[in-house]
């Protein structure tokens, strides 16, 4: 069987209500949208990375590093489908989501992300966990909890604290995982996942792969050990430069 050709997408807009203009940031040197550009491209199985924008200012900044980027409307109201319009005409089997704003994705979790969707035929597309580290706090709502099932897909997606460790046993069975912001798609699914109604439980939580369990698709789940976090604030991108400075 020939191997299936795979395209990372990196949406990126210029408009962030806590920190507007972040994908141009350049205080390292860098504009943000390349940092995560060079991440992507370090993916053993990647065939070739493209950034969608609808800002013309994003698009020639990917221009000046040799960058690919497709120009789409300005009306997508996420990622998801920004990215659809930017693969319509593109052939490729499996599209890759890669924030614009995580500067420092590992690569590896990438590729294990490709991974557990090539080797699921059943799953429509795939997502990345990790354990929690020793400095992070899994009761944070801004960290999205995923329960896995034993055959590594998906069972459910919560801002709570998911497993409930009911009765407060030191040491649980089932601890819980934290999800990683990796999305690979078959691109026979994009046009399918953009076009389903919103879910109850996706409006609930503010999680929009809620969406696709609620519909009854399948997401396989690849493990990992994610350390890296993604730009939100201007003080997370004050941390990143002098992590890059090596202060």
């Amino acid at each position: 069987m020939s191997a299936l050709r795979v395209v990372a997408v990196i949406p990126a807009r210029m408009n962030s209500s806590r920190f507007p203009g972040k994908m141009l940031a350049c205080e390292t040197g860098k504009p943000l949208i390349q940092h995560v550009f060079e991440r992507a491209t370090q993916c053993s199985r990647i065939s070739c990375v493209l950034i969608a924008t609808d800002d013309p200012s994003i698009r020639d900044a990917a221009h000046s590093f040799g960058a690919a980027c497709v120009l789409t409307r300005s009306d997508h109201p996420n990622g998801t489908s920004r990215i659809a319009q930017a693969v319509e005409t593109l052939d490729a089997d499996i599209i890759v989501n890669v924030q614009g704003d995580e500067p420092e994705v590992e690569p590896q979790l990438i590729d294990a992300a490709i991974g557990a969707l090539e080797t699921d035929a059943g799953a429509s597309m795939s997502t990345v966990v990790s354990p929690f580290l020793a400095d992070e706090d899994p009761s944070n709502p801004h960290v999205v909890k995923c329960v896995v099932s034993r055959n590594n897909r998906a069972l459910y997606f919560s801002r709570s604290l998911i497993p409930c460790n009911r009765d407060l046993v030191a040491t649980p069975l089932a601890q819980p995982l934290k999800h990683v912001g990796i999305y690979v798609y078959r691109k026979s699914f994009l046009a399918t996942f953009v076009a389903l109604p919103a879910t109850p439980l996706e409006q609930t939580e503010q999680l929009e792969q809620l969406r696709v369990l609620e519909h009854g698709y399948a997401i396989a789940v690849a493990h990992g050990i994610a350390r890296s976090q993604g730009i939100d604030t201007p003080a997370q991108y004050a941390a990143f430069v002098a992590r890059c400075r090596g202060q």
